[in-house]
């Protein structure tokens, strides 16, 4: 393992830790259903259901971690958490990361497609909104949420990306982590990334807020800012977000002020 996977792996630890902290109380448990969509262990997601008859609108989650295994959707509890509070269902998925049989290229996409999809059958049994559906998705996160919504098969609202890695080959040339023993190549399965980057998918077609902490030393905010040029110039309609004084886990702790900056922007998103 290269010293900067060393390095992410250390950080996501403390920051799974910290984060978690602030995530519930015994009031607010975390109880989400868990639905399969597919055999795999790791393709499911959670619904997190707020109280009330609904229908809610949703938030399909999307969580980083390098897109590698070790890391996984509990990360993104917290938010979880905060946003059935305000009244929010949240989709919560997990999909096939690097080190588990059938990730990468095509499977990963496949997960995280097939996952989004999934809302229409969970929305037969569950109270859910599919006309307010937004993705959100943090770092490698952010990746995975932009492609969704680049396939356009379950209309999206919009897309918040959070430190989001919005453009494989730029990052893969530059980005200061996720890129050691060739993650990216091993995550694309190709070179020319022409169906796995978001950045070459443009136009994506859904309203975009790209969010970056300036600083975040994982994914700093030149990532954020070069795409979201880019997209512009695509034709895109898109808010680009700079936090000042925010690192690369301030974006998903609800506790924070970054988070409190966020949130009216994505339920702002939901109406």
């Amino acid at each position: 393992m290269g010293r900067a996977a060393r390095t992410i792996g250390f950080v996501l630890a403390v920051a799974l830790t910290a984060v978690g902290c602030r995530g519930g109380s015994a009031a607010d448990p975390i109880d989400a259903e868990r639905i399969a969509y597919g055999p795999a262990a790791s393709q499911f997601a959670e619904l997190w259901l707020p109280a009330g008859s609904g229908p809610a609108p949703v938030v399909a989650m999307v969580h980083g971690g390098c897109w590698l295994s070790r890391y996984g959707l509990d990360l993104m509890h917290p938010l979880a958490l905060d946003l059935r509070r305000a009244g929010i269902a949240v989709w919560n998925i997990e999909y096939r990361r690097l080190g588990e049989d059938g990730a990468g290229y095509p499977g990963t996409f496949a997960d995280v497609g097939q996952a989004i999809d999934m809302l229409r059958e969970a929305a037969r049994r569950h109270p859910l909104n599919l006309a307010k559906v937004v993705a959100l998705g943090h770092s490698a996160g952010g990746h995975l949420a932009l492609w969704a919504a680049a396939r356009r098969r379950l209309p999206l609202g919009g897309v918040m990306t959070l430190a989001g890695i919005n453009d494989l080959a730029a990052y893969a040339a530059d980005g200061p982590a996720c890129s050691g023993a060739d993650t990216i190549g091993k995550l694309s399965g190709t070179r020319s990334y022409a169906d796995t980057s978001p950045r070459a998918l443009l136009p994506i077609g859904v309203p975009q807020v790209i969010v970056s902490g300036s600083r975040d030393g994982i994914v700093p905010p030149e990532f954020g800012r070069g795409y979201a040029a880019a997209a512009k110039a695509a034709g895109d309609r898109v808010e680009a977000v700079e936090l000042g004084g925010a690192d690369h886990f301030a974006l998903i702790d609800p506790g924070s002020s970054a988070w409190k900056t966020l949130r009216p922007l994505l339920l702002e998103m939901l109406r």
